[in-house]
């Protein structure tokens, strides 16, 4: 909104209930802002820690120690043809731990800047987004030691392999939109903490980590690709190994279209509850 200063000089009033073009024109104009927030949040990720970045690479690789001996020994499921089971897993640990740390991170980054909030106005969507940054950090390091383990173990990428940042802009896209989501609710309702890490661990079982979605049933292979990460863990594996880990299109394509549904609901529901943000802080 313009307003006439006694100097005719012209006033610039942005408010978060402004018109939506005039709040995505915002967004832009605080890129810098973004890029601050996620510098930081890289920076202090492992901070103080004795090992640092290492922690990227060892919770992943315990991960697939535990699933490997669980669900490849014991239970006996099969992996994606040729491929190597701890392979396999270590391929879909990746963007499922991508989406694991954006979602509890981003839940829980509008109560570590609630001064930032009750201070100053900008997009505040900025402050959950820039949290994924951090995220997509651990998954780069996780990437350099996955291409450690197929030279290991001699697995040579296809060529879908360039189709890999697609996937990875699609893991984005399927935690950003929950995670708008839970980080306006967290605000409001501060038990919701408790609630996303559990949350998290059912999705991991359910979720086609430990073993290939290729053992569900093919009459349930479309109601189990409602499950987001589903089409992502998928697409992923599918880009790496080519034609050794088949991708299901029907299942993909219901994945996807799950996603963006999510992204958009994520969006809207923020934008509704953006407005009273700082009276909750």
């Amino acid at each position: 909104m313009h307003s006439s200063t006694p100097h005719s000089e012209q006033l610039l009033v942005i408010e978060p209930g402004g018109r939506a073009h005039h709040y995505w024109y915002d967004l832009w104009r605080y890129r810098e802002l973004f890029l601050i927030l996620a510098w930081r949040d890289v920076s202090v990720r492992y901070k103080q820690t004795v090992i640092g970045l290492l922690w990227a690479l060892i919770r992943p690789l315990l991960t697939m120690v535990v699933f490997t001996i669980i669900f490849g020994r014991v239970a006996g499921l099969p992996s994606d043809g040729p491929i190597p089971y701890a392979l396999m897993v270590f391929a879909g640990l990746l963007p499922w731990s991508l989406f694991a740390a954006s979602i509890n991170d981003a839940a829980n980054s509008l109560i570590e800047n609630e001064r930032l909030i009750s201070k100053v106005y900008f997009p505040r969507l900025i402050i959950p987004a820039a949290t994924i940054i951090a995220a997509l950090i651990d998954l780069a390091i996780g990437l350099l030691l996955l291409v450690i383990m197929m030279v290991v173990y001699q697995t040579l990428p296809s060529w879908q392999i360039l189709l890999l940042p697609g996937f990875l802009l699609l893991a984005f896209i399927t935690s950003l939109g929950p995670g708008l989501w839970l980080s306006a609710l967290n605000l409001k309702y501060r038990d919701v903490r408790y609630i996303i890490p559990f949350s998290i661990q059912i999705g991991l079982y359910i979720s086609p980590v430990g073993f290939s979605s290729s053992v569900i049933p093919e009459q349930w292979r479309l109601i189990y690709a409602l499950n987001p990460m589903v089409g992502v863990i998928d697409g992923f594996r599918w880009a790496l190994f080519g034609g050794q880990s088949p991708l299901y299109w029907p299942g993909f394509l219901i994945s996807v279209s799950v996603a963006l549904l999510l992204l958009w609901l994520g969006v809207r529901r923020f934008r509704d509850m953006e407005r009273s943000l700082a009276d909750w802080v």
